[in-house]
Formats: structure tokens, sequence, C-alpha cells
């Protein structure tokens, strides 16, 4: 059955604002010559439709200016994974980087500038982001090597974590020795150990009555 252009266009942003909003925040989606979404409060602080739409609006910038992450985040000077979550709304931009991102992106509105500094991400995922193949295999090699990470993390550092937060994240992909294209992906995170909690260094004890 041939579908028409208007109902083509209708799932493609169907299909985007799944992407961009968690689908527990969604309460319904029509599309009548516009899109409209209608999202439940998930979080107070941050409209769920609003970001959806600026991420949109970023990624078209990025089209129009014919850059890859790569070339972006070299403009930017930050790694490849750190632009494209600063494209998705998940980190917040700095003034330094946003005169950076204004020169990289040149059709980025003034508005969009100041919100991506203004507001505080909430830094979260869906769960059904694991159900699509490339993340759910990444989640499944960390998962599945997880215990070796760990035992090597404490034999070469001590017993702590890897940060998250004092972390560098960045993705290429090198030739094997058959020709083929393999994926790299490179995490570094501060270590942290963990602190024996004694007495004397507890600076802010709780009261007994």
């Amino acid at each position: 059955m041939m579908m028409s252009r208007s109902c083509l266009s209708a799932r493609r942003a169907s299909a985007f604002f799944n992407r961009c909003i968690p689908s527990s925040h969604q309460q319904s989606f029509s599309f009548e010559g516009k899109l409209h979404v209608v999202t439940s409060r998930g979080y107070a602080s941050i409209n769920a439709t609003d970001q959806a739409e600026r991420t949109k609006r970023l990624l078209d910038a990025k089209a129009k200016a014919g850059l890859t992450y790569d070339s972006l985040a070299s403009k930017l000077g930050v790694t490849n994974t750190y632009a494209a979550q600063l494209m998705l709304g998940q980190a917040k931009l700095s003034p330094e980087i946003a005169e950076k991102l204004q020169e990289a992106l040149p059709t980025l509105s003034q508005e969009d500038l100041q919100d991506m500094q203004a507001i505080f991400p909430m830094r979260s995922f869906d769960s059904d982001i694991l159900k699509e193949p490339n993340i759910y295999r990444t989640y499944e090699a960390i998962t599945h090597y997880g215990e070796a990470i760990k035992s090597i993390i404490n034999e070469q550092s001590g017993d702590g974590i890897m940060s998250a937060i004092d972390f560098y994240c960045d993705v290429g992909t090198t030739t094997g020795k058959h020709g083929e294209k393999r994926v790299v992906i490179t995490f570094n995170g501060k270590f942290l150990p963990h602190v024996v909690q004694k007495n004397e260094d507890n600076t802010a004890k709780s009261p007994r009555d």
C-alpha cells in the first residue's frame, strides 16, 4: 500500500520525538500539518518538549554547517562525545564553548545559545533506549566484562571506582588486520577511592538526642 507524503512525515516526526522525549513523559501525539506533543511533568525543572525541539534545531544547524561530530568537536575543543552531549541536551554549555559553538553553527539562534547556558541538564535516560541494538550491545559489553573490569581497576588502583563526572569519553574507529572497520570507545575517568570513615574526619556528625 502506498503511503502519502504527509503520513511519512508524521511517522518521521513521531519517531524523532519518541527518541528525544522519554515515553514516560508522553501523553499523546497527533500530526495535522504540525507537530503536537503533550508531555507530563516528569521533571518540574525541565520541559521535555522544549528540549526535543531545541535538539532538532541544533541537529539541523549542524547538518546545514556540514559538520560531523568529529569536526564540530575539533572546532569546540572538546571530545566528540561531549559535542554530541551538548547537541542532545545532556551537557551544560559553558560561555567559553558558546562562543565557539556560535561560530561553528552560524544559523543557531541566540535564544537557543542562551538557554543551553542557563538550563541545568537533567542527565538521565529512558529505559527504552536499551531496545536500540547499537546501545544495547555497548551496554551488554560493559555488563559482560564488568566484573573483569572491576577486578583490574581494583588491582591497579585500589578499592574505589572510576568517576563519570571527572570523565572523558571518545569514540573512534580503526582498521583490523583483515581490513574491517572496528569501533574504539575510550573511557578516561578519575579514580575515586572509597574512604575509611574515621570519626575525626567527619565534620558533619548527626545529632544525638
